[in-house]
Parts: structure tokens; C-alpha cells; sequence
């Protein structure tokens, strides 16, 4: 059996959203700033695919700008946020995707902002009175946080701290990339300024995805060359990519409510096997309703055969991560789990969920893992 549990990696492309992007693949091939008709009806594909994000997310078409992904949604977001809006002040945590903390850290590095770190817990939340003395005592501040983290699944209350956010004039980032397309957003009231999508993570294609500018702050360009994306972003769009992410969007909302019940009843369901079957397992960071319901951090007991447990289950044919697939080929081990303060002499394994995932393959992933803990039935 093949089982895929990377979903936080990436997912698989819905089939309805290749069958939207072939036709404009195969037929629509007129860029989209040329003014005669081809390339007029590409633009308007284009903006019909914004028009229909900005809906699902309550937000005006004209603050969506679309990317190649979460990064560089993400680099924009800090460079020209901090940059532009003249800020000399950054807050973020020490568990972020790399794509914020090792682009706060450069820039600190370059003496151009002051980073502070806001404190954490061991299930990975965000101490709020911290944050707040952070806000408090420091000129106006960026403030970068992720929705959820990508290794441990931790949400932070988007809400309370966006609203912390207004409290002192800050500019507040969200990277919401493991979110967008599973929880669903309302921009309209949400106290936010930046928020990020990749519609490789909502079963949408990869190499696109947007940057959320709320219409109160005024960045310049991140990349210049041309005057797309209302001069905000040189480059010609890539349209099939857009037109996949509006279509993976629409599905990922009209399904929503359905995804959230089996996916939370496959997570649930391997967590407490887990526990029942492989003695002194344990799991990082929060796995209650306060976390992302697509992600299962397990920290197994300590092995001799730790550092060849992914390999094992890779042979097994179960797809599954130690963390970051960003960070692969790395081999100074998880920052996210030294940031929660986690026990790193035992081998932790992320396995994450999407809704073409069944019971069946749950229960074959947790026979071969007995196996490799050598457990009895």
C-alpha cells in the first residue's frame, strides 16, 4: 500500500482544478497585459479569479496580489512592510516557518531593524502578556506570526492578537499558509494588515500563490520590471497557476465543513491508537481543538533505530516528515522542537492529513510502526 501523510509538504492536485486549468493551458495563451484579444481574455480570467478569492475571503479584489507562493508572499510582506512603512522595530517567534525568521533575522543582521522574540510555551502558544510588554515598551512594531505552525500544528488567536496589534499601532503579518483553504477567513473584520496563501497546501497547484494587502497600509513594489498586479508585482502572471488556486479556493470553501469532520476523525483516530498501542508515545505541541487539524506531531520513545525510522516507513511505502519540507537535507534537527523545548533525543515524526486520506491507510501506517517498535499484538 502507498499511503501519503505529507499534506503539510504539499497535496495532491484536486482533479476538478487540473480539468479548469487544461482548457486555458491548451487555448488561453495571450499575456495577460497585451490589449488585443487574446490577451484581453486571458486579463479577464485573471481578475475573474481574483474577484473570486477576494469573495471567499470577504476582501476587495483589489487586495489580493498573487505570488509565486507563501516565501515570497512572505519576503514582500516583511521587506517592503518594514522598508516602506519606515519601522525599526520587529516582533516574531522563534518557532516560524524560515521564510519569516531567516528574513527578520537578515535583516536585523543588517542593523536594519531591532528583532525582539516573543515567548512561547512547550505546546508551542504565544505567552499574549509578553507580547503585549513587547508592544508596550518598543516603537511601532512588525509584528510576524504565524495562524499555525507547520510543524506542530500550535493556532495562535488570530483575533486577540491582531486586536493586540491595533492596541499599539502595530503592523501585524500572519503567514497563513498551513490555514488558508482549511480554516475559513474573514478579512473584512479580521485585525490584520498581511496575510499569505500557497495553493499547493489546499490540493491547488504549486508556484502560486497570493499576498493579502489590507487597504489601510501602502507598501511599494517587492519585485519591479513591469507593471503587473496593479504595479505591485513585475512579472507576467502565471495564469493557469491562478486560475488552478481560485478554482482549489472555491472547493477547498464549498467542502470545508465536510473536510474538517473526516480529517479531524483520521488525526484523532491515530492519535489515540498511538497511545494505546506504542508505549510512551507522546505528541509536540497542542493537538485539542486548538490546533491545525491537519497535523499530528508524534514524539516516539527513544530508539536505536531513530534515525532510520522515516527510511523505514519511506519502504513501508507511508510518506511522512520530520518537520519543514522546506528545511530537507538539513541535519540540525527541528528549530520549531528546540523552540517548544521538546525532548530531541527521541525521534518525532509529523504526519499530516488531507481529505482523499482513509481510515485503511491510517490503520497501515499504525501496523507498520508497531512493527518498527517491535510491539505485540
Amino acid at each position: 500500500m502507498k499511503v501519503y501523510l505529507d499534506n503539510a509538504a504539499t497535496t495532491a492536485i484536486h482533479p476538478d482544478v487540473v480539468e479548469t486549468m487544461i482548457p486555458v493551458l491548451r487555448n488561453q495563451f495571450g499575456n495577460p497585459s497585451s490589449i488585443h484579444a487574446f490577451g484581453r481574455e486571458v486579463r479577464s480570467a485573471v481578475e475573474a479569479a481574483r474577484k473570486k478569492v477576494a469573495t471567499l475571503l470577504k476582501t476587495s479584489p483589489s487586495e489580493i496580489f498573487f505570488t509565486s507562493g507563501g516565501t515570497e508572499a512572505d519576503n514582500m510582506a516583511i521587506r517592503c512592510g518594514i522598508h516602506d512603512l519606515g519601522l525599526k522595530h520587529a516582533i516574531t517567534s522563534a518557532l516560524e516557518h524560515h521564510a519569516v525568521l531567516h528574513t527578520l533575522e537578515e535583516l536585523a543582521h543588517k542593523g536594519e531593524v531591532k528583532l525582539s522574540i516573543v515567548n512561547v510555551d512547550e505546546q508551542g502558544h504565544i505567552d499574549l502578556a509578553h507580547l503585549e510588554e513587547l508592544l508596550k515598551n518598543n516603537e511601532r512594531s512588525f509584528v510576524s506570526l504565524m495562524h499555525a505552525n507547520n510543524e506542530i500544528g500550535t493556532l495562535i488567536p488570530l483575533q486577540q492578537v491582531g486586536e493586540l496589534c491595533r492596541k499599539y499601532d502595530a503592523v501585524f503579518h500572519s503567514d497563513t499558509v498551513q490555514t488558508m483553504g482549511h480554516f475559513a477567513h474573514d478579512l473584512s473584520s479580521l485585525p490584520v494588515d498581511f496575510v499569505t496563501c500557497a495553493a499547493h497546501k489546499f490540493h491547488g497547484p504549486k508556484g502560486v500563490g497570493f499576498l493579502f494587502i489590507n487597504k489601510r497600509v501602502k507598501i511599494k513594489p517587492f519585485i519591479t520590471g513591469g507593471a503587473q498586479e496593479r504595479n505591485m508585482r513585475g512579472g507576467t502572471e502565471n495564469v493557469y497557476g491562478i486560475i488552478g488556486l481560485a478554482k482549489a479556493l472555491e472547493i477547498a470553501y464549498n467542502d470545508m465543513e465536510e473536510d474538517i469532520a473526516h480529517i479531524k476523525g483520521l488525526k484523532n483516530y491515530m492519535a489515540e491508537q498511538l497511545v494505546n498501542d506504542i508505549p510512551g508515545v507522546r505528541f509536540n505541541g497542542d493537538i485539542t481543538d486548538n490546533s491545525l487539524y491537519t497535523v499530528l506531531n508524534v514524539s516516539f520513545p527513544p530508539t536505536e533505530n531513530a534515525e532510520m525510522l522515516l527510511f523505514n516507513l519511506d519502504i513501508a511505502g507511508i510518506a511522512c516528515s520530520a518537520g519543514s519540507a522546506c528545511s530537507s537535507g538539513s541535519d540540525i534537527g527541528s528549530h520549531v522542537l528546540r523552540g517548544i523545548k521538546a525532548d530531541m533525543t527521541r525521534p518525532s515524526i509529523r504526519f499530516s492529513f488531507c481529505r482523499f486520506n482513509t481510515k485503511e491507510e491510517i490503520d497501515y501506517t499504525l501496523e507498520k510502526l508497531k512493527e518498527l517498535f517491535l510491539v505485540k499484538a
